[in-house]
């Protein structure tokens, strides 16, 4: 893919999956919902959970967007990055409140605000700083391939 390619892709798509390195040497892997700012994805997730822990030990991240049913739809990108993890509540809280916005769970009431702050106190925001990018598009093979 083009990087405006990339671009629309990952303002397309609502899962991140994000691979991280577990205590035990085995990856950890799991979805995420996410915004895109500045061509970086962001996250946020509960500060306790597997990946926050993960990631305050070790910054490295791979990320894997994807779509597509068959094989000659499949698309993606994957993203190799170093992660910050952000713990200050208004940093947290203003993330929280972008991706409810994204994923059709906010409105502008003093009520949600005050819930999202309340969510934002146990988390943290995920910021995923690229360093390496690869994507692909099967739709762009030429004609029998498979």
């Amino acid at each position: 893919m083009t990087a405006s390619e990339i671009e629309a892709f990952l303002e397309d798509q609502r899962v991140v999956v994000v691979a991280t390195n577990g205590p035990r040497g085995w990856p950890h892997v799991m979805p995420l919902w996410y915004v895109v700012r500045e061509g970086e994805i962001w996250a946020w997730t509960y500060a306790k959970s597997q990946k926050a822990r993960n990631l305050e030990r070790d910054q490295h991240a791979t990320l894997q967007i994807e779509a597509g049913d068959q094989y000659h739809e499949l698309r993606g990108v994957m993203i190799e990055a170093h992660t910050v993890l952000h713990h200050k509540l208004e940093v947290v809280s203003e993330l929280g409140a972008e991706i409810l916005s994204r994923y059709g769970s906010a409105d502008d009431s003093q009520d949600f605000m005050d819930l999202v702050r309340e969510q934002a106190a146990k988390r943290v925001a995920l910021q995923f700083m690229p360093r390496r990018v690869a994507s692909w598009d099967h739709r762009k093979l030429d004609d029998g391939v498979y």
